[in-house]
């Protein structure tokens, strides 16, 4: 089998490139290791940010994301009790984030890929990139129970922290930075409407709470808990115990509770491999890099990776300048780090660390107040959370 570019991983990374390629004119092949289904229900991100939205619409796939999506203008702050509103448009010149979950963009690219682009193999698994220095790189994989080989003329891979993409970077060539978090998030899905309208960032002395959704009717909601904590040891009238705890405002707001669906605890890490390619292999998404998920940053910044890469191929036929595509690694970094910069300044501003001093907990709190009470603090802010530019 052989394609220009092979896509490892069908998440919304490799879903996302398949498509602007095949917009593009430029044929792929994407191998994922999990059947369709496991794709389209594993629950992961659900901000957009506002250049995540137009890449979709300008990809053709932002049709039922602009029907069932909930555009959000801020996003409010709580702590000591009290609440501010962060208007992002007034902020911004116009920026907004989409509430609209990972499970649904994929649904949609798959739908698009399926009927229009590519072949798309399920429950393919990728082996091993070989040959990623060459001009002639191949991706080894199994699929129906037989091992074969796909040709590329490019590699990209969209295929997790755990994917076999990055190991074919030689390790002298690779340097990698990380931080790990000593606590973590206990999520919930849970069948009742939002208790506000807006996404509730709230900094309490017992821990961080954030208040999500998944539509007007299912509740997504987040407790800090220690690092290694088994959601199975909360029982539900726990969570939402603990929750009104974290929320409470010194008005009348409630937090209405429901039944609760799901639970699982999020670990909470900071991840970069540098460079993001080597050869003719590109790193994508979780593949080159992880955030801590308060600044909302995992899948935007996989969507700005391929965005660089689709760009830069382009750029590469029309003008036979190989330019872009040697800049792809520096071009990605500089805004994953600003993105990385961002998701370690959320957190340590919202979240209460296990020793944590008296000191440490005025100072998030007047770190909170600077935000509320500067308008140029609150952009910086504003800026940052609705997404840096592409490229």
């Amino acid at each position: 089998m052989r394609t220009t570019v092979g896509i490892i991983g069908a998440g919304p990374a490799g879903l996302l490139l398949a498509r602007l390629l095949h917009n593009a004119g430029i044929d792929s092949v994407v191998l994922e290791s999990r059947d369709r289904a496991y794709v389209e229900r594993r629950q992961r991100a659900g901000i957009l940010e506002q250049g995540t939205v137009d890449v979709l619409r300008a990809a053709g796939a932002g049709e039922r994301m602009d029907r069932e999506g909930l555009r959000h203008d801020g996003i409010e702050l709580r702590f000591d009790r009290t609440r501010h509103r962060v208007d992002f448009p007034a902020l911004t010149g116009g920026k907004s984030v989409m509430v609209y979950a990972q499970t649904e963009v994929c649904k949609d690219l798959i739908a698009l890929q399926l009927e229009e682009g590519g072949p798309l193999l399920f429950e393919a698994e990728a082996l091993a990139v070989e040959d990623a220095g060459t001009d002639s790189p191949r991706i080894r994989f199994r699929h129906q129970g037989a091992e074969d080989v796909l040709e590329c003329d490019y590699v990209v891979g969209c295929d997790g922290f755990w994917g076999v993409a990055r190991r074919a970077i030689p390790a002298e060539l690779s340097r990698t930075f990380e931080r790990t978090y000593p606590f973590g998030w206990l999520g919930i899905l849970a069948d009742v409407a939002p208790s506000h309208d807006e996404l509730v960032y709230a900094r309490h002395d017992r821990g961080f709470a954030l208040l999500s959704m998944r539509s007007p009717s299912v509740s997504r909601l987040y407790l800090q808990v220690p690092d290694g904590t088994d959601a199975g040891a909360w029982s539900d009238e726990e969570i939402w115990d603990e929750l009104e705890r974290r929320f409470e405002t010194a008005d009348d707001w409630r937090l209405e509770r429901g039944p609760i669906t799901q639970k699982s605890v999020t670990p909470m890490r900071s991840f970069v491999h540098e460079p993001m390619r080597h050869g003719r292999l590109f790193l994508a998404g979780d593949a080159a890099h992880i955030v801590p998920p308060t600044g909302a940053k995992g899948l935007n910044l996989a969507v700005g990776d391929v965005v660089t890469f689709a760009r830069a191929l382009v750029h590469r036929r029309e003008t036979g300048s190989a330019e872009l595509l040697d800049a792809y690694s520096a071009t990605c970094l500089r805004r994953v780090w600003q993105a990385e910069r961002f998701s370690y300044d959320m957190t340590t501003l919202l979240h209460r660390a296990p020793d944590a001093t008296p000191f440490d907990d005025r100072l998030q709190v007047a770190r909170l107040r600077r935000i509320a009470s500067s308008r140029a603090a609150e952009t910086d802010l504003a800026e940052a959370y609705t997404g840096f530019p592409i490229g």
